[in-house]
């Protein structure tokens, strides 16, 4: 990897002072951070309720220091998170050709930047792959390789570029009038998530996203995103915090403090991996005490 062409780092923050603290100094920590660009943009406030959290946040951005240079966008409006990261990714990666994405409640480990970089480097030239993230869903990891390809996008840390951005599509009826019950079915990791709902609803104007559309745009060209096995980022918003967070503790994994990656060579999706996703989120159906049951199997089994 040639250290003087890393990517640049864009992130989206709002009006949660303790959330982007932690995200930006875990972010230093990085081995790759004082050599790396840092643009962030900044939402304008929603309510004068949210004005004076808005106000704490910029006042805290502009004294970030440790990466090889800081520009801040301070947005004179509130945009909404939707607008905010399409307008801030189109920009940004239009102008350098690739991009890694943060939102401001996610905490990284040292090596993430690396694994980005590293895979933005790797699979630049293939078309079939849209992009990486640095999160992996607490899965039963056993026998899966240390990275591998997902017919599923990541947001909860990601990186792209142009060549794949430019698809981009945020359009509800396209997408409603495209998918069949099969692809729908398929999207929705054979029936164990409803993302497809998501897509409904902002046609519906219940919600105001973006990313499943990226999922959506990256489905339909049958593409692939790489996902790490062990977490290079952590989502901590689901605190109540956040704009479309609720509180949860279904997402919550570690941080992985190795780094011993194998890039896969054949660029297809690893079923193996698919199907341990399903299995995953078909088990959050379950009653809380199943659950539970199941979380002290999984714990046991690692001790032993």
């Amino acid at each position: 990897m040639i250290n003087d062409n890393l990517a640049p780092i864009v992130l989206f923050t709002y009006n949660r002072p303790w959330h982007t603290m932690q995200t930006v100094e875990a972010l230093k920590k990085n081995e790759l951070a004082s050599e790396s660009e840092l643009f962030i943009f900044s939402d304008g406030w929603k309510s004068e309720q949210d004005k004076p959290k808005v106000l704490e946040v910029r006042e805290y951005l502009k004294t970030i220091d440790g990466f090889k240079k800081v520009t801040i966008i301070e947005r004179d409006k509130n945009w909404g998170l939707a607008a905010n990261i399409i307008d801030g990714v189109t920009k940004i990666v239009n102008e350098y050709g690739k991009i890694i994405v943060l939102e401001d409640d996610l905490v990284t480990s040292p090596y993430f930047l690396r694994f980005m970089n590293e895979a933005l480097e790797k699979y630049k030239d293939i078309n079939k792959v849209f992009g990486v993230t640095g999160y992996a869903f607490p899965i039963n990891k056993n026998g899966l390789p240390s990275v591998y390809f997902l017919r599923m996008s990541g947001c909860w840390s990601w990186a792209t570029w142009d060549r794949a951005w430019k698809y981009y599509e945020k359009n509800t009826n396209k997408l409603i009038n495209t998918f069949t019950k099969e692809m729908i079915y398929k999207f929705n990791m054979d029936g164990s998530m409803d993302f497809w709902s998501q897509v409904v609803a902002n046609q519906k104007g219940k919600i105001n996203t973006w990313a499943i559309f990226w999922g959506a745009t990256i489905f339909l060209r049958d593409g692939l995103f790489l996902h790490p096995r062990d977490a290079f980022a952590i989502n901590i918003g689901h605190d109540g915090s956040g704009v479309h967070c609720g509180k949860s503790n279904f997402y919550d994994t570690k941080l992985s403090c190795d780094y011993n990656i194998e890039w896969p060579e054949k660029i297809e999706e690893l079923a193996l991996a698919r199907q341990k996703h399903i299995e995953y989120f078909n088990s959050l159906k379950l009653p809380l005490w199943k659950r539970v049951v199941n979380k002290l199997i999984r714990a046991i089994g690692r001790i032993q």
